[in-house]
């Protein structure tokens, strides 16, 4: 994918199995955010091919950009949680997950609201319901955002950065949901700056460094033994703040 001459993801081929957590680490401008965007089609890659179970969208240079309903379909697979949140501050936490379920699923209202509200329950903010995002904390408005985007029962989470914007203490909250999340087996990929998370809830860290993968396998052999100079300074950086 490129940006003018600028390329954020260079020819990056990555597979998650059903079940598996992958989180994906590197420097900033590394191009984390991007492909993750490219995935769901937020960001749409100059080429390539992206496969959801038997559903696969090819895209190739100088061809027509997708169809509206291919980009539906592919999007109806993922469930997109932001480093920002981006719930509608109008709507309460309620209203914020059913809505999503009635556009895109056409859930009557009351199978929505009753779906919401188990799903608050499951993040621990079943109280919750009639709050407005205004009046939650960071960690709540995330949590309702996993929630909203766990209503669309996808086939992959997308996780980008879903604590960076919170103050660490608050954003234990949301790490925790999102391990309770690894531990019922749901297809994950994280985009984290949290390399506990990744030690210990993932089953591969991936590290990509100037848009391009530079190397993975699974945790412990990663973060005690890169094998890269390049992994080796960025671990060391993080590790030694």
């Amino acid at each position: 994918m490129q940006f003018g001459d600028l390329v954020a993801v260079d020819d990056v081929s990555l597979t998650v199995d059903r079940g598996e957590v992958v989180a994906i680490i590197g420097p900033s401008g590394a191009g984390k955010s991007s492909f993750l965007r490219c995935l769901n089609l937020l960001e749409t890659p100059t080429r390539g091919r992206i496969r959801v179970g038997d559903f696969t969208l090819q895209i190739d240079a100088g061809q027509p950009a997708p169809k509206a309903r291919e980009v539906h379909r592919l999007r109806s697979h993922f469930g997109m949680v932001f480093q920002g949140f981006n719930l509608f501050p109008h709507l309460t936490a309620l209203e914020n997950i059913s809505l999503a379920q009635r556009r895109v699923l056409g859930r009557p209202q009351d199978e929505s609201d009753s779906r919401s509200r188990e799903l608050l329950e499951r993040v621990g903010l079943a109280e919750k319901a009639l709050s407005y995002p205004g009046h939650c904390s960071g960690g709540q408005q995330q949590r309702i955002a996993i929630a909203r985007a766990l209503a669309l029962e996808p086939a992959v989470m997308l996780f980008d950065e879903p604590t960076s914007a919170l103050d660490p203490e608050i954003g234990l909250e949301v790490l925790q949901v999102m391990r309770e999340l690894a531990d019922e087996g749901v297809t994950m990929v994280v985009v984290t700056h949290e390399l506990a998370f990744a030690r210990d809830v993932s089953d591969r860290i991936v590290v990509m460094v100037s848009g391009a993968i530079l190397e993975e396998g699974p945790p412990a052999q990663l973060l005690r033994h890169p094998q890269h100079a390049r992994t080796r300074k960025f671990l060391s950086a993080v590790l030694d703040r």
